[in-house]
């Protein structure tokens, strides 16, 4: 027969044993997580190692992201949509535009860091900046300097014959960087976003026979260009930046019709899971604080002014500042209208 004393120790220590258990799985509870959808790569190591942290203490919250290409995340956004899974999805700017279209992004009343960004990062009442891109074109100088060549100056060196099998240009329909270089080269032959005739008459018989290959994204030009097959393509600052920090010998250049405003803008989505914490992430993503973290580790412009900056962080963006104005904002609710007609025409007649 068991002792009273013993009896009432192992009863304690159950209860004991059963309070922490309770205890641990409320901890678990009160650890929301929320999901993000974004750029996987460099943008997703810098957020989550660098920038998510001090959000995710401060709201006992753990950010995880949904990596993928803008027209990735907006697939998955469209799918789920009236019962989203993600609470926030960044995306570039065009495709952006395409999302709130769609319904898919809850409308935001800015206050807090959002109230204070200026009216160039803001789209339709939707959705803000994340971060200030820009789309020009960039070069190796290595092979510029062994052939001899000046740096390019304008979006219609892409038809120079001299980089016949040179250029690398990004598929249209795919990507923002390709179509950005058809439109600024429409321009050039007298087109707008509303004509694009001239672009698609003269592309063919003038950039065409320059391009080495059309490519799906951004991310195999620096092993062509490596690989010494690709010498000019259109590209961003701030990959250009991240890549010569890597010791890649290549650099930017704004062409005199100017650069054309890419950027990387975020909303909550319709229905989201909690949506006051996904306004809280995105406020927060805005923050000087968070800005200048993005910055510092890849090379994210802010598009908060007010983001603290050093060193070569801080030369980069004034240098970014600079080009900002002269750059070229394109005209999205026509371009979105059109694009779809676009790609089947630019399969057809470009990359046939």
């Amino acid at each position: 027969m068991k002792k009273p004393q013993q009896t009432l120790l192992k009863a304690s220590l159950g209860l004991a044993a059963a309070s922490a258990a309770l205890l641990c799985a409320s901890a678990q509870a009160q650890t929301q997580t929320l999901y993000i959808g974004m750029n996987g790569g460099n943008m997703e190591r810098t957020y989550t190692q660098f920038v998510f942290p001090p959000f995710e203490k401060a709201h006992n919250v753990k950010v995880v992201v949904v990596p993928g290409t803008s027209t990735d995340i907006l697939a998955k956004a469209q799918a789920a949509k009236g019962k989203a899974q993600m609470h926030v999805m960044t995306l570039d700017d065009g495709i952006m535009y395409r999302a709130i279209g769609m319904g898919l992004c809850e409308k935001i009343q800015p206050s807090g860091h959002m109230a204070s960004l200026p009216d160039i990062v803001r789209i339709k009442d939707h959705a803000v900046g994340l971060s200030m891109g820009l789309t020009g074109l960039a070069y190796s100088t290595k092979a510029f300097a062994d052939q001899g060549w000046a740096p390019p100056t304008s979006w219609g060196d892409l038809a120079d014959a001299k980089y016949k099998g040179k250029v690398v240009v990004q598929s249209m329909p795919a990507s923002s960087f390709g179509l950005h270089a058809f439109l600024m080269f429409n321009r050039l032959k007298g087109g707008n976003e509303s004509n694009v005739n001239p672009g698609f008459e003269a592309w063919p018989e003038t950039i065409g026979p320059n391009v080495v290959e059309y490519i799906p994204n951004s991310s195999k030009i620096v092993e062509m260009m490596q690989a010494g097959d690709a010498a000019l393509f259109p590209y961003t600052f701030t990959q250009t930046e991240l890549m010569k920090s890597k010791g890649i010998p290549m650099e930017f250049v704004a062409p005199k019709e100017g650069a054309v405003v890419l950027m990387t803008a975020q909303c909550a989505l319709a229905d989201n899971p909690d949506s006051a914490m996904a306004l809280k992430l995105m406020d927060y993503l805005v923050s000087p604080q968070a800005q200048a973290l993005a910055m510092e580790h890849g090379s994210y412009n802010p598009v908060n002014p007010q983001a603290p900056l050093k060193g070569k962080a801080a030369e980069d963006q004034a240098r970014m500042n600079d080009i900002l104005k002269t750059a070229v904002v394109l005209d999205w609710d026509v371009i979105n209208a059109e694009r779809p007609a676009w790609s089947k025409r630019w399969n057809r007649t470009v990359e046939r």
